[in-house]
C-alpha cells in the first residue's frame, strides 16, 4: 500500500461478533478499499497489538468421550472336591501363569494360560486332544519341559514335567493332571470379584471369581459419519481423568456393527478440518457437537502404549483424541489477525519495518487449516517473523 493521502476507513477484522455481520459489512464498504487503504483500527480508539507470524505444525483433532478400564471378562469355575475355600484373592489382584489362584482344603488351585477350559483329568496314555498341547506349553514356559515337545498326546515327557512342576508347587507329585488342579485362562487376570468366602464349601461348577485382563484399555463411541477419520493399528491421543495428562494410545479395533444413541456425545474438536476460506466451527458447533440428533456410532477400542498412566483408575471418564487434520511447518498467523475484505477474502495488517515488508500494508492471504488459535496463511511478501495486528486483549 502507498502513503495515506486522506481520511481512511477500516477493514473489518474477523472476530467472533464480526462473523455473524459478515455480509452485511462487506456491503458496506463495497468500493472504499479502492479509494482509501484501511487505517489502523488504533487509529479510531480501539486498543491494538501486534503477533508474529511463525512457521509452525497446525493439528485438528476430534475428541470423543471414552472410559478407561480392562479388557476382557472371563470368569474361574471351581471344578474341585473338597471341604472348604482355605485360600482367595483380593480384588484388584493380579494373577499370572503359574500362580496360586485360590486354595482347597490346603491344595492351591494354579493359573496356566489356554484358551481351553480344562474339563477332565489328563494322565500318561490319555486320548491325545488340544488340551494337552496346551498343558506342555505352559510346562515349557515355566521351565519344566526340558525334555518335553508340545503335542497333542500325554506322553512319558509331559508326566515328568508335570512331576517337577508339582513337586515346585508344592503339589502331590503324582505325573497327572487331576480335574480342577488347573484353572486356564487367555492371559494373567486382574481379580475383579469374589463369590465366595474363605471356609465356605467348594461347589463344583459354580463361580470362584470373576476377571478382566490387567491391561487397562479405553473404549469410545465413534460416529459413524467420522468412521474414515480412524482405522485400527493407528496412533491416537488420552486425555486422563484430570484433564491435563495425556498419553499416546494405538487404536485395537473398531467395531463394524454401528449403534444408534442420541446426539451431543460425539465428536466435535476444535475447528474442524479447518479447510478453505472460513473460519471453522468450534466444539460447540462441530460435527456430533450437542445437537440433539440422533446418530448412529461404532465402539471404539484403544490400548494405551504407557498402561502404568492409569494407574489404578477403573471406569474412569477419559477423552480420545483423533487427528482430523494437519499442516506441517505452514506461516500462520493468530486468526484474530484476520481483516474481512470487502471483495470476500481475507487480509492481514502488517506493521511497518517487522520483516521484508517496509511499510504498512494490507496483505491479501489465503487461509488454510484453522486451530484452536492460529489459521494457516499464504501471501504475497508475508513470510514467518513479521509482526501483524491484532486486537489487544
Amino acid at each position: 500500500m502507498t502513503a495515506d493521502r486522506g481520511p481512511r476507513r477500516p477493514g473489518t477484522r474477523l472476530g467472533m461478533a464480526a462473523l455473524p455481520i459478515l455480509g452485511l459489512t462487506a456491503g458496506t464498504l463495497v468500493g472504499v478499499y479502492a479509494l482509501h487503504p484501511p487505517r489502523p483500527a488504533s487509529d479510531l480508539g480501539t486498543v491494538t497489538g501486534t503477533a508474529t507470524a511463525v512457521r509452525t505444525d497446525i493439528v485438528n483433532t476430534v475428541q470423543l468421550s471414552g472410559s478407561l478400564s480392562y479388557g476382557g471378562s472371563y470368569t474361574v469355575v471351581d471344578e474341585t472336591q473338597g471341604t472348604a475355600y482355605t485360600a482367595l484373592p483380593a480384588a484388584g489382584a493380579v494373577i499370572g501363569r503359574g500362580q496360586r489362584l485360590y486354595e482347597v482344603d490346603g491344595m492351591p488351585v494354579t493359573l496356566f494360560y489356554g484358551v481351553r477350559p480344562e474339563w477332565r483329568t489328563l494322565v500318561e496314555g490319555a486320548a491325545p486332544g488340544p488340551d494337552v498341547a496346551q498343558l506342555d506349553r505352559n510346562l515349557i514356559a515355566l521351565g519344566f519341559g526340558a525334555y518335553l515337545t508340545v503335542s497333542d498326546y500325554y506322553t512319558g515327557a509331559t508326566a515328568y514335567a508335570v512331576e517337577l512342576w508339582q513337586q515346585t508347587a508344592g503339589l502331590p507329585v503324582t505325573g497327572t493332571v487331576p480335574l480342577g488342579q488347573i484353572a486356564f485362562a487367555p492371559g494373567p487376570l486382574r481379580v475383579a470379584s469374589v463369590t465366595p468366602n474363605v471356609g465356605s464349601p467348594p461347589q463344583p461348577g459354580a463361580a470362584v471369581l470373576t476377571a478382566t485382563s490387567p491391561a487397562p484399555v479405553v473404549t469410545a463411541q465413534l460416529p459413524v459419519a467420522e468412521e474414515y477419520l480412524v482405522h485400527s493399528g493407528d496412533r491416537v491421543t488420552v486425555t486422563m481423568p484430570d484433564g491435563v495428562t495425556t498419553t499416546p494410545g494405538v487404536v485395537t479395533a473398531v467395531s463394524s456393527v454401528a449403534t444408534s444413541g442420541s446426539g451431543g456425545q460425539g465428536s466435535g474438536g476444535p475447528g474442524g478440518s479447518g479447510q478453505g476460506g472460513q473460519p471453522q466451527p468450534g466444539p460447540s458447533q462441530g460435527a456430533g457437537g450437542g445437537s440433539g440428533a440422533s446418530q448412529d456410532t461404532v465402539t471404539l477400542t484403544v490400548r494405551l502404549i504407557r498402561p502404568g498412566t492409569a494407574g489404578n483408575l477403573d471406569e474412569a471418564p477419559v477423552s480420545v483424541n483423533i487427528v482430523s487434520a494437519q499442516a506441517r511447518n505452514v506461516l500462520a498467523v493468530p486468526i484474530s489477525a484476520l481483516v474481512a475484505l470487502a471483495g470476500g477474502g481475507y487480509a492481514v495488517e502488517v506493521v511497518p519495518g517487522s520483516g521484508t515488508l517496509a511499510a504498512r500494508q494490507l496483505v491479501p492471504v489465503q487461509t488454510g487449516l484453522y486451530s484452536d488459535t492460529l489459521v494457516q496463511v499464504s501471501g504475497a511478501g508475508l513470510t514467518a517473523g513479521e509482526k501483524v495486528e491484532v486486537p489487544s486483549s
